[in-house]
């Protein structure tokens, strides 16, 4: 019996549609459509063998599987203990390839070494206008949702940018889709 979690591999992208207004003022920010686009997204890494999903949040319903507490900012957590308590529609965004074994590790410990960096609202804020994301740099002392995907991807070489602080979930799901990096997505939820 295939399970829910089949195709699910390191480097590949999970999006989120909120049923809350924050997820409606993100898309609506963002060129999405409310209850539908993409305002939130997360990356699969590996940690200790275990496929995780990492994240930056404000949300703090599940403890950290890395740091064992609940927290804001950037988080592990196993991909069905958030399906299980996300509000709202999921979508696993595959990549058109497996990771070589070196960006595989890579992206493990560029994404270890991120968790508990706080989240970045302003740069969240930020980021939905074309003309802060030319007048600001990209800074990753703080980090929003898309912007820690953005950098991931970018520090194994999948997403070449020079400003991971510009990237909003739906900006950065549709880039990934149109160059092919990820397959159109396949809903979890």
């Amino acid at each position: 019996m295939p399970s829910l979690l089949d195709g699910i591999r390191a480097g590949g992208v999970v999006g989120f549609s909120g049923q809350a207004w924050q997820s409606d003022v993100i898309n609506l920010a963002t060129y999405g459509i409310p209850r539908w686009g993409i305002s939130h997204v997360g990356i699969i890494a590996k940690y200790k063998g275990e496929l995780l999903l990492f994240e930056s949040t404000t949300f703090d319903s599940l403890p950290c599987v890395i740091q064992g507490k609940c927290f804001s900012g950037v988080q592990a957590h196993r991909l069905m203990d958030v399906l299980e308590v996300y509000a709202g529609r999921v979508w696993a965004y595959p990549l058109t390839r497996p990771l070589y074994p070196f960006e595989d590790t890579r992206l493990s410990e560029f994404l270890r070494g991120k968790i508990a960096t706080p989240y970045d609202t302003e740069g969240a804020l930020e980021s939905a206008g074309w003309l802060s994301r030319a007048l600001h740099g990209e800074d990753l002392h703080e980090l929003f949702c898309s912007e820690l995907v953005a950098a991931a991807l970018n520090e194994i070489g999948l997403l070449p940018t020079g400003n991971a602080s510009g990237w909003t979930p739906n900006r950065l799901v549709r880039r990934l889709v149109r160059e092919e990096v990820v397959r159109l997505p396949r809903r979890l939820k």
